[in-house]
């Protein structure tokens, strides 16, 4: 049963650590809201033939209205302002920035519930923190820390801007106690009609290169979809969630393998240097919270 929790951690640590490489490859062919609307269109359709599969649909007809409208407050946070502010730091920003930077979602998540949960916070979660966005400033400055001068001011700022949507959205869903993929479900399913609305006014439907069609479908599918899902089991099949949750902290570093071979970027040791001060501060977050029903982690890209 352990060795089938790790299988799929793996599985889902593999797929996740690739997703910040298919995003700026898909960038290349589609603007930032073309690939939110294909690729949550694809996560939509892939939810629900899970939830099908599942025999989880008639949960849907259970539902009260106040439930519907707290998914579709949801659904703005995730996917809708999520990825668009996500996608447009990777449209600004080298994937071996942006991807750590969007890491740092733990730590915001600590600062953000002592006004929202009414939390103290610890020595231990200060650390984190302060060890943490240390490391952001030296990818943001790429290492030059003495210029106090980021290369990409409004990249950065919407790398962690991302971070403060995804901490959102994690404290008002986890203590909603529905099917988690259900609730995946009607969360794209709502955030697929802001994106619509926003794509509508603000870009064109269409498709000009299928490689940047392609490219939101894989996203769609791993990144948003069947990874998800994929981790949930790893979760259920673990005897002790934080041994299969200690998996996820290689992500990142994978994910710089993959940017390096696919992408074809020359990783800049600043960019090593901070995401192991990021990942460390994360590790002391949740190490220093075990307690906390909102502390454990997962890997956004």
């Amino acid at each position: 049963m352990h060795r089938r929790a790790y299988t799929y951690a793996a599985i889902a640590v593999l797929f996740w650590a690739t997703v910040a490489s298919a995003f700026k490859i898909s960038l290349r062919y589609l603007d930032f809201l073309q690939l939110l609307f294909y690729a949550s269109l694809v996560s939509t359709a892939a939810l629900f033939l899970i939830v099908f599969i599942q025999r989880k649909l008639y949960l849907l007809s259970r539902y009260s209205g106040k439930q519907y409208i707290h998914s579709m407050m949801l659904g703005f946070l995730n996917p809708f302002l999520y990825y668009v502010v996500l996608f447009k730091a990777y449209s600004l920003l080298p994937a071996q920035e942006a991807q750590p930077l969007n890491w740092t979602w733990p730590i915001t998540l600590s600062v953000l519930s002592i006004p929202l949960l009414k939390q103290r916070m610890s020595l231990g979660s200060f650390l984190a923190l302060c060890i943490s966005f240390s490391g952001v400033f030296i990818i943001s400055t790429r290492g030059n820390i003495m210029d106090f001068r980021f290369t990409n001011p409004l990249g950065v700022l919407l790398a962690i801007g991302s971070s403060i949507v995804w901490a959102l959205f994690w404290i008002f869903n986890v203590r909603d106690q529905r099917d988690e993929v259900v609730k995946l479900l009607l969360n794209f399913a709502f955030g697929s009609i802001f994106i619509l609305i926003t794509i509508t006014f603000f870009s064109s439907i269409k498709f000009s290169d299928m490689r940047g069609v392609f490219g939101a479908t894989y996203v769609g599918l791993f990144e948003m979809g069947i990874t998800f899902v994929v981790w949930l089991k790893a979760l259920q099949f673990s005897k002790t969630t934080a041994r299969v949750s200690n998996v996820i902290y290689v992500t990142p570093f994978f994910s710089l393998i993959v940017i390096y071979f696919v992408l074809g970027e020359r990783i800049l040791p600043s960019s090593i240097v901070g995401l192991v001060l990021i990942v460390t501060g994360v590790i002391i977050q949740q190490h220093s919270s075990r307690s906390h029903p909102t502390s454990a982690p997962v890997p956004k890209s």
